[in-house]
Formats: structure tokens, C-alpha cells, sequence
């Protein structure tokens, strides 16, 4: 008997797969770095996943964005495609992926929180106060691992969240007229302009090294592809095309799995253990999150 699943069922399931990818973006962001370098494998990922949306938007005929769009893309590249990925490998250098992915766990609030500032939406007084508990507790988390002081790792993970929460939230609004896929592909594209020279000087610089990127290990590299190919770009496509099936109140719900699932894949992955203290962390972040984006929001009407 053939299983058929409702539009709704179908974009939890894209969701999910896209959390999946994910969630494993810090393990593997934290594999390769040592090899490659926190800020050359950034403009690598970016490099190789713009140039599969340049190929994905070629294939597929995807028609040019209008320019009055053009600078809303840019802003997005900037901040998914640099800030979000250089923050998350320096952070990498020294902190567990477990870890990163507790303080990632608020970025659905994050996105949440700039979405109803930058788009006409009036949160109510229920979801400031989860905003502001939720922070509480992913800075607490930060200062009871660095032993009472927040360190650069910290900030650079705060940074990445906050960025990548603005960047989902300009993505999301305008995804609504262009569509996830287009919206993901050019931003992708655009990335590839800055992103292709600067990885070719650091490729070049990498060949005269005395550890060239080419003796990189084997892991090294899967991680690598895995960032740019499917964190970066084939992850997206899955997220955006759930939200547009499912609709973004009940997908947006499953990204609340991703501190748990960057939990266990740190585990399995490259044997991080799995501490009371992060999974207490993780727990009540989620707790905190899934309460807060329950409150009301009320759209100002223009």
C-alpha cells in the first residue's frame, strides 16, 4: 500500500531534513578548520557552494532578480555566507561543537525577535520576556563553561547567531516573492563574486605553506565539501522549500531539534561527551524557545 502524505506532512519532513543538515554543520565546521584554517575555509565554503547555485540556476533557468532586490541579497551573502561561517570556525578553534550548538539553540528566537522588528509585526510582552530569559540562559551557559568570563569564542558565537538569525529573517520575507530556492541560489551566486578570488589567494598562499591545503586528511575534506555543499546551499533548499509547503508557524517548530541533534552528532562524530550540563542547557533553551514563539505577535497594519 502506497503512502501519501498532505502537503503539511510533506514540509515537516523537508524541515526535518534540513535541521539534519544542519546540525552538522559545527562538527564538521570543527573537522576541517584545523586543516584548512578558520578564515580560508570560510571563502572556501563559499566559493564551492556558489559555484553549485550558479550551476543549479543555469540547469534550471532560473530568471535574474530584480534590482531593487539586489541589495536585500547582498545583505543576506553577507551575513549567511561571511559573518556566519568565519564566526562559527573561529569559535570552532577552541570551543566543542556541543557547546556552539547550546548557544546556536536561541537563533530561532533570534529570527523570531527580527522578523516582528523588521517587518511590521508588534511582539507582546510574553515573547520580550522569553527573548530575554532565553538569552539569559545561552549567556549563563557561555559563562559557566569559560569560568565566569565570556571569551572571544563566546562572542564570535553570539555574533554568528545573531547574524545568521537577521540573515533567515531577510531571506524569509523575501523568499515570500521570489521563493526559497531563487532567494538561496542568488545570495549563493552573489557570495561567489568576493568569494572566489580571496579562496584562490589562499589556495596560492596554501601551496608555498609548509602544510599545503592539498595534504589536508581525508576527513578534512568530506568536512569541507559538507559545509559548502550541503550546509551552505542543499540544506537551505530543503528548510525553504518545507517552510513554503508546511507554512513557517508549524515547520519552524522542528528547528527547535537542532541543539539536540548537533548534541548527539558531536558525539558520534568526533566523540564530544554528552554532559548533564549540556543537555539540561539544551532542554530548558528549547523549552524557553518553544514558549516564546507561541506568543502573540500582531501585525501593524500599514
Amino acid at each position: 500500500m502506497r503512502l501519501r502524505l498532505d502537503r503539511e506532512t510533506k514540509g515537516l519532513w523537508l524541515g526535518l531534513v534540513g535541521v539534519v543538515i544542519f546540525s552538522m554543520t559545527l562538527p564538521a565546521t570543527k573537522m576541517a578548520v584545523p586543516d584548512f584554517g578558520a578564515i580560508p575555509l570560510s571563502f572556501y565554503r563559499a566559493t564551492i557552494a556558489g559555484i553549485a547555485a550558479l550551476i543549479y540556476v543555469l540547469v534550471k533557468k532560473i530568471t535574474l532578480p530584480k534590482k531593487n532586490d539586489i541589495p536585500t541579497l547582498a545583505i543576506i551573502s553577507i551575513l549567511i555566507s561571511f559573518v556566519f561561517p568565519i564566526s562559527i570556525a573561529i569559535a570552532m578553534q577552541d570551543l566543542p561543537s556541543s557547546h556552539g550548538g547550546i548557544v546556536l539553540g536561541i537563533s530561532p528566537l533570534l529570527t523570531a525577535l527580527f522578523a516582528t522588528l523588521r517587518f511590521g509585526e508588534r511582539p507582546s510582552r510574553g515573547f520580550w520576556i522569553t527573548a530575554i530569559i532565553g538569552s539569559a540562559l545561552v549567556i549563563l551557559f557561555s559563562f559557566k563553561e569559560s569560568g565566569g568570563s565570556l571569551q572571544a569564542s563566546d562572542i564570535a558565537l553570539l555574533l554568528a547567531a545573531i547574524s545568521a538569525s537577521y540573515g533567515y529573517a531577510e531571506a524569509g520575507n523575501l523568499s515570500q516573492k521570489m521563493g526559497g530556492i531563487a532567494v538561496i541560489s542568488w545570495v549563493a551566486i552573489i557570495a561567489l563574486i568576493p568569494s572566489l578570488p580571496i579562496a584562490i589567494y589562499y589556495a596560492n598562499q596554501s601551496a608555498n605553506s609548509i602544510a599545503p591545503m592539498m595534504d589536508a586528511s581525508l576527513q578534512a575534506w568530506m568536512a569541507l565539501i559538507f559545509v559548502s555543499v550541503f550546509s551552505a546551499y542543499i540544506g537551505n533548499i530543503f528548510w525553504y522549500t518545507g517552510l513554503s509547503m508546511g507554512g513557517i508557524a508549524h515547520v519552524g517548530q522542528v528547528q527547535l531539534l537542532q541543539p539536540f541533534c548537533t548534541l548527539a552528532l558531536s558525539s558520534l562524530l568526533i566523540f564530544e561527551p554528552l554532559t548533564v550540563s549540556n543537555i539540561f542547557f539544551a532542554s530548558t533553551v528549547l523549552v524557553v524557545v518553544a514558549i516564546g514563539k507561541r506568543m502573540p505577535v500582531t501585525k501593524i497594519k500599514t
